[in-house]
């Protein structure tokens, strides 16, 4: 059976179209798997659009919100067939320390999400402890997402990086930092592994780590 009505629908942002066509995919028993690998095709060529100019955030933020529409009635489902049977990989995500902001937290989520990525959001204002406990509670994440907007909570994410290392749990995962004022450098200089200029380039390097071609 052929997705590409409900990727493009997605993609193209018609809400109506997209809660149309997943209602009459659940109504005819369709597995909710199925209908999540066409959301997220349609969700990869939004990030990619998004990367290219041609969508902006608020584009980005309401495809999150017909997303998570979406992910409403397909729950159920979900629960039924046991869950969703294949993730890219799993991921954690969390702005940091005296940072409220979560904007941009959520874009990357979302488009992490959209390409079959498990994201556990640990919300806002995260201690460097905060994260450490959600890695140890996630031993299979292999990516630790840290957000920043505020350029005075740089020295937090240095103390994240170096709580993580102190706690002996650095070598097990990569930590990845993003953000308006972020650049090559400030992720050098507070010891994180890579800068993630947006969210597709985030989805990129975590495709990398995870080895998913």
């Amino acid at each position: 059976m052929q997705f590409h009505e409900l990727t493009n629908h997605l993609a193209d942002l018609q809400e109506d179209k997209v809660n149309l066509l997943v209602d009459g995919y659940v109504d005819d028993g369709i597995s909710a798997n199925l209908i999540l690998k066409a959301l997220w095709d349609g969700m990869s060529i939004i990030g990619d659009r998004y990367k290219d100019g041609k969508y902006f955030v608020s584009e980005m933020m309401f495809a999150g919100e017909i997303m998570r529409n979406v992910m409403l009635k397909l729950q159920p489902v979900l629960e039924k067939e046991g869950g969703v049977k294949k993730t890219t990989g799993k991921i954690i995500l969390g702005t940091a320390k005296g940072d409220i902001h979560d904007l941009g937290k959520d874009i990357v989520k979302m488009v992490l999400s959209g390409n079959g990525f498990e994201v556990i959001d640990i919300g806002v204002d995260v201690a460097a402890e905060k994260f450490i406990e959600a890695i140890k509670t996630h031993p299979d994440a292999k990516i630790v997402g840290i957000s920043v907007l505020l350029t005075s909570v740089f020295p937090s994410v240095q103390n994240i990086v170096a709580k993580v290392t102190a706690s002996g749990l650095r070598e097990k995962i990569k930590l990845i930092i993003g953000g308006a004022p972020v650049t090559d450098r400030v992720a050098e200089e507070t010891g994180c592994d890579f800068y993630g200029e947006d969210a597709v380039s985030a989805v990129s390097y975590s495709m990398g780590i995870y080895h998913v071609e």
